[in-house]
Order: C-alpha cells, then sequence, then structure tokens
C-alpha cells in the first residue's frame, strides 16, 4: 500500500510539473519530455481496483461545439442555406448509414477511410462517406430524374484531420474535366488500367511538388518516367478561356475525341461565367482532378487565398471551402436499367469555413449572442415572481423571444447586467405601480433609455425595437 501512496505523490508532484511548465510557455520538446515521464509514472501506478476511471476526452479527428461556436456555426449554415433556397433548391434527408455494398468502389483510392460498422448478423453496413452516394442511391429508389436538392448532415471519414491556419480573405474557383484528363493521360501513353490511380497522384498537385508527385508516379505506381514528364508538361498549366483556345488547337490532344468534348463544354461555360459576371475569378486548372471515381466531366474547386508575405507576390492558396462535379453514371449503377440521369453537384466544406469565421471572430476581439432573446422580463421589487411569469408567457404567446431569470427574488441590478453579458437588447420592467398603471417600464440595455408602454401595446413595441432588415446577401 505504501508502495502505491509514494507512486500516487510522484503522479501528483509530476502533474504539477507539466502544468508550470505549460503556464511558462516553455519549449514543445521540455513539455513533451515530461509528459513522457508522467505517463511512465501512471503506467507503473496501474488500475485503482475498486475506481473505474473514464477518459473525458472526444474521438480523434471530432470536437464539441460551444454555444458561442454554436451560434456562428448557425450563421455559417443560415447564409448556406438561404443561398440554396434563393435558387430554388429542396432539401432532403438520407440514413446516416447505407449498406456496405451501396458505398463500395464508388470511392477510388479513399475507400480505405470509409467507416464499416460491426456485423450484427444482419445487414453489412457502414457510415456514408459523403452525401453524394446516398443522394444517387435515393434518386435511383424514387425514380427520380429532375431534382434541385441541398443535404446538410455530418459524413465520416477515417482520416487525419488537420486545418491549416492563416488569414483568409478571398478565394478563387478552379474548374477542370475529367475527360480532358482522361484524354490527356491517353495521349501522353498512361495505361488505360492506371487511369484512376495516376488521377490520383495529380490530384495531390496542390499539396506536394511536380517532383514528389512524378516520384509517386513512377516509384510508387510503376508509370514510365518519360510518360510521367509528358503528363508534367499539361499539368503544370492554369489559366483561363484563352487556355481552352490554346488547348483546342494542340494537334495531340485535339485528336482526342474525349479530350475534345471537355474542352467544348469548358468554353460553353465561360461563356456562362461571363454572363454571371464571375469569369474573372475562375482558373482553368490541369492540375485538378478531384481522386473519386464517380466524376464524369467537369471538376470544380472553390481554394481559399491568403494574401502575400510581400508587395508583388501570388497570394498563397490554404485550403479547399467547396468541391464537386459532373457525376452522369453513378445513378445508373444503382438504377436495375441502368438508367443514366445526369447529375451535377457541390460539396461546401462547412467545418473549414466555420474555422475561418472563428478564428476571424477570435482576431476582431468580436462578441457572438448565443442566444436570440428580444427582452428579459424583470421586476424591480420583490414578490413578484407570478407577475413576471405572467408576463413572459404573454410574450411567448404572441411570438416574442423572451426570459426571465429563475429566481424568486432576483436583484434589479443583477438582470441588467444579465442583459449586458448576455447582449439582450431590452428589458421590461414591472413594479408595483406599472401593474397599478398597466404599462411595463421598457428599457433599452444599450442607451439606458426607459420608456412606460401600455401592456396591450408591449409586444408591437418590441417588434419594432427589434426587427431586424431582410438579408439581400
Amino acid at each position: 500500500m505504501a508502495g502505491r501512496e509514494t507512486l500516487e505523490e510522484l503522479v501528483r508532484l509530476q502533474g504539477e510539473r507539466v502544468r508550470g511548465l505549460k503556464q511558462q510557455k516553455a519549449s514543445t520538446e521540455q513539455i513533451e519530455e515530461e509528459v513522457a515521464k508522467l505517463l511512465k509514472l501512471k503506467a507503473q501506478l496501474g488500475p485503482d481496483e475498486g475506481k473505474h476511471k473514464f477518459v473525458l476526452k472526444t474521438p480523434k479527428g471530432t470536437r464539441d461545439y460551444s454555444p458561442r461556436q454554436m451560434a456562428v456555426r448557425e450563421k455559417v449554415f443560415d447564409v448556406i442555406i438561404g443561398c440554396f433556397k434563393r435558387h430554388g433548391a429542396e432539401v432532403i434527408d438520407t440514413p446516416v448509414f447505407e449498406l456496405k455494398e451501396t458505398l463500395t468502389g464508388k470511392y477510388g483510392e479513399d475507400s480505405k477511410l470509409i467507416y464499416d460498422l460491426k456485423d450484427q448478423g444482419g445487414e453489412l453496413l457502414s457510415l456514408r462517406y459523403d452525401l453524394t452516394v446516398p443522394f444517387a442511391r435515393y434518386l435511383a429508389m424514387n425514380k427520380l430524374t429532375n431534382i434541385k436538392r441541398y443535404h446538410i448532415a455530418k459524413v465520416y471519414r477515417r482520416d487525419n484531420p488537420a486545418m491549416t491556419r492563416g488569414r483568409y480573405r478571398e478565394f478563387y474557383q478552379c474548374v477542370n474535366d475529367r475527360r480532358i484528363l482522361d484524354g490527356l493521360f491517353a495521349i501522353c501513353g498512361v495505361p488505360d488500367t492506371k487511369f484512376r490511380t495516376i488521377c490520383s497522384s495529380v490530384d495531390k498537385l496542390d499539396k506536394m511538388s511536380w517532383e514528389e508527385v512524378k516520384n509517386e508516379m513512377v516509384g510508387e505506381k510503376g508509370l514510365a518516367p518519360e510518360v510521367a514528364d509528358r503528363i508534367g508538361d499539361y499539368v503544370q498549366q492554369h489559366g483561363g478561356v484563352s487556355l481552352v483556345e490554346q488547348l483546342l488547337q494542340d494537334p495531340k490532344l485535339s485528336q482526342n475525341k474525349q479530350a475534345l468534348e471537355g474542352l467544348g463544354d469548358l468554353k460553353l461555360l465561360f461563356e456562362y461565367l461571363t454572363l454571371f459576371g464571375v469569369a474573372d475569378k475562375i482558373s482553368f486548372d490541369l492540375s485538378l482532378a478531384r481522386g473519386l471515381d464517380y466524376y464524369t466531366g467537369v471538376i470544380y474547386e472553390a481554394v481559399l487565398l491568403q494574401p502575400p508575405a510581400q508587395a508583388g507576390e501570388e497570394p498563397l492558396g490554404v485550403g479547399s471551402v467547396a468541391a464537386g462535379g459532373r457525376y452522369d453514371g453513378l445513378v445508373g449503377m444503382f438504377d436495375p436499367k441502368g438508367r443514366k440521369v445526369p447529375c451535377v453537384g457541390l460539396s461546401i466544406g462547412v467545418e473549414r469555413i466555420f474555422s475561418i469565421v472563428e478564428q476571424r471572430l477570435e482576431a476582431l476581439e468580436e462578441k457572438v449572442r448565443t442566444t436570440e432573446t428580444q427582452v428579459l422580463v424583470a421586476s424591480a421589487q420583490k414578490k413578484l415572481l407570478e407577475e413576471r411569469l405572467k408576463l413572459v408567457s404573454e410574450l411567448w404567446d404572441a411570438g416574442i423571444k423572451a426570459e426571465l431569470l429563475y429566481k424568486k427574488n432576483p436583484k434589479l441590478l443583477n438582470q441588467l447586467q444579465y442583459c449586458e453579458e448576455a447582449g439582450i437588447p431590452l428589458v421590461a420592467i414591472i413594479g408595483e405601480q406599472e401593474l397599478k398603471d398597466g404599462v411595463v417600464k421598457l428599457r433599452s440595455v444599450t442607451s439606458r433609455e426607459e420608456v412606460d408602454v401600455r401592456r396591450e401595446d408591449l409586444v408591437e413595441e418590441i417588434k419594432r425595437r427589434t426587427s431586424q432588415p431582410s438579408c439581400t446577401c
């Protein structure tokens, strides 16, 4: 027993040492060294019989969201959903898990990232990897050929995510076409059986240098060096409609039917982009590959830019916030008759956008409201709980977002301080005189101005003061 008590004391002291180093902002190496000693001591200590200890942490690659973070998150969703609805989209939902065979063979090399669920003696299931394959299954099941839908839900991947931090101000969009890539691979001499795996390598050019990608193609995937060099001559090019025109005149690429179809469609796309006034924000990037197997035509990606470190330098890409493309063959994989249903879609990286907005708010030290309460019902005297409850009930029935402090006799100062901390704009104060006169004292929290409002007019006055201008974003 004495040995265990000694070890427990050593663990306590070592724990204090680690915390002290963190407070002193010691070097990472020093902290890690002391943490390793702490873990070693804990391992020697072993489990304490009779005590059940829980590890209080979220699983790797997941996170909790505080009320403040959820408020920011909801605003991000509101903007996205508002855009979808403005363009006539409908909403659907599908199960969080699918039959394993539904997801198998749709994601190329990324299939290894699918979470398979334990066999419970029934159907073999997997957690959904994205929302596109379940949507294709939904279309085939319901025999739909025409729908403009949006779907916001969680997906699951056995990945090691990393969030790139930085100051983000603008984004650009890259466009390519899988038919152009396939045609390019064909004229460069890539064997048909290696198209998808080489495509996956090309897709890494936003994170790796060309030399690194070439080494992967040749060293790991067995591609001939001269073939890789020919690919490199093409995939390092990017530009606008002029590059499309240039490639249409390319003596080799223009002879490939697939590539010619893709370039023709991209030329048409740039005409539409010009009509929308956004052609200058779009880059035709031959390195954009999108590793998923189901894309059949145009593919695109929205990438955030970080401002240049020095004047004259080009902005640096710091991460994709949206991506998608055309997948005309996916629904047919599930349809009994193999019917082809043309589809095009876009997935928005909500988690990355949320992190960016959160960083921006932290940098500006901007206060974020975590509730939408319009008014706090308060009392200036004791023994008015029942009257507060009556008034707040009237406001709720009228559709006003109202609350009150859950104390029998709260001090008025405490009630006003709560409003300031929570960002509640108005306080409806009642006292014996207000009840006698049939009025409510309405106080503006920011200006501290108070006016008496007749009780029957209170709802309209609160609505008038808290009405928000309609958003046209």
